[in-house]
């Protein structure tokens, strides 16, 4: 049930404009005390919850598996936006759906057949997304954007939090927002207070934050920020 309240979410829109969301990462959290954080995140506004799962391999780092998802699921029914920076993606499809994952968005430089892949996650019952680090040019996406419910650009190298917002990665959300105005767009590195109203106006509507979250006292303030930031550059996107 969880899962079909959550997809029906995804697909809001406000005036033929797709929703603005805020997915705060779970990164940044106190892992000792995952479930409280996460559902005091949720409790300050945040829509989406964003699991960066990491293997050692892609990226050097290693964080959570689909055991956690599994565990986060039991006491939290929001959207898990899970971003699967993994070699190989395939491999963890049904872990994740099993575990309860809602959104699985794989890196498109993971799989050598994106159109086979974005067929296994819609089968296993999530949302299929993919992501495209700052090294691959935004034209690796476009075969897929009628396939994927979203499209993650990387704002920062993946693999660590706390990275400093790369503002030349705009033009890629920029050309995906022309191309698709109601297509789900995230961006994901160094986003706060004051970067996001620069990913906001090239036409991102998914914004990702951590450590500028979960470090603020008052965070409901932050994420009220980040979506607000969304909403106000929304209508300049159809004048570009």
């Amino acid at each position: 049930i969880f899962q079909q309240e959550s997809i029906q979410d995804t697909t809001t829109m406000t005036e033929n404009k797709p929703q603005a969301l805020v997915s705060p990462s779970l990164l940044s959290c106190d892992f000792a005390k995952l479930a409280d954080e996460a559902n005091m995140i949720t409790g300050c506004g945040a829509e989406w919850l964003h699991c960066d799962v990491m293997d050692g391999h892609f990226v050097p780092n290693l964080t959570m598996g689909a055991p956690v998802i599994t565990c986060l699921r039991k006491h939290n029914p929001s959207f898990l936006d899970c971003h699967m920076m993994v070699s190989e993606p395939e491999r963890w499809v049904k872990d994740f759906a099993k575990a309860g994952a809602t959104s699985y968005t794989f890196h498109i430089e993971a799989t050598k057949d994106p159109e086979a892949l974005i067929k296994q996650i819609k089968e296993a019952g999530m949302l299929p997304a993919l992501a495209i680090k700052p090294s691959t040019n935004v034209e690796a996406a476009i075969p897929y954007l009628d396939m994927v419910h979203m499209v993650l650009v990387m704002t920062v190298e993946p693999g660590f939090g706390g990275q400093k917002f790369m503002a030349d990665m705009m033009p890629k959300v920029e050309q995906l927002r022309k191309l698709r105005p109601n297509l789900n767009i995230q961006v994901d590195g160094g986003l706060d207070k004051e970067t996001v109203s620069v990913a906001a106006k090239a036409g991102a509507n998914v914004i990702v934050a951590g450590s500028s979250v979960f470090k603020e006292d008052d965070k409901k303030a932050v994420i009220d920020h980040l979506r607000d930031a969304v909403i106000k550059a929304q209508p300049e996107w159809n004048q570009k």
